[in-house]
């Protein structure tokens, strides 16, 4: 069996907890708690027969009082990059922590998520932003916590390409 670190990344209440928890333990929970330093999750999951153990480590939330340690990211096999879609400014802060992560490590697999698509009517991401992402080769899914929307389809997608497979 593989094991893969997985670090979950992006601003504060961009959702990265709640993915994890939806994910891991199929639950959601409305009130909002700050991860301080790092919770780290495990599950496992089939991936073109393979089994794949991925160890999430759900990092703070990166801002301007507080950075990403990066520290936290050695080891890492790939990374879920989260935004908020109906706060555009955490998209600007997840392309910044992007850049900084790929400073660091070079280039290992990620995906973006767009988390909260349950809120339709508060989208500030622009399609014309995510088709931007997608042009640079990225994979981009539009995901909620909270109702389940494509939480599977991230980690598995992300799996895939950390095995070198099309995610």
């Amino acid at each position: 069996m593989l094991k893969k670190k997985v670090c979950m990344l992006g601003s504060f209440s961009v959702g990265k907890t709640s993915l994890v928890r939806r994910y891991v333990e199929s639950l959601y929970e409305e009130k909002y708690l700050t991860t301080v330093g790092v919770k780290v999750d495990k599950k496992t999951l089939h991936v073109d027969g393979e089994e794949v153990t991925l160890l999430l480590w759900d990092l703070a939330g990166d801002d301007d009082f507080q950075k990403l340690r990066m520290t936290y990211l050695n080891g890492a096999s790939g990374y879920l990059l989260v935004a908020d879609g109906t706060r555009r400014a955490t998209l600007e802060k997840a392309l910044e922590v992007h850049e900084r992560v790929k400073s660091a490590l070079g280039e290992i697999p990620f995906v973006m998520a767009l988390n909260k698509c349950d809120l339709a009517a508060d989208w500030e991401v622009t399609e014309e932003a995510e088709q931007g992402l997608r042009a640079r080769g990225w994979t981009v899914l539009r995901a909620s916590a909270k109702t389940g929307e494509a939480v599977e389809e991230l980690f598995q997608s992300l799996a895939r390409a950390m095995l070198g497979r099309k995610p």
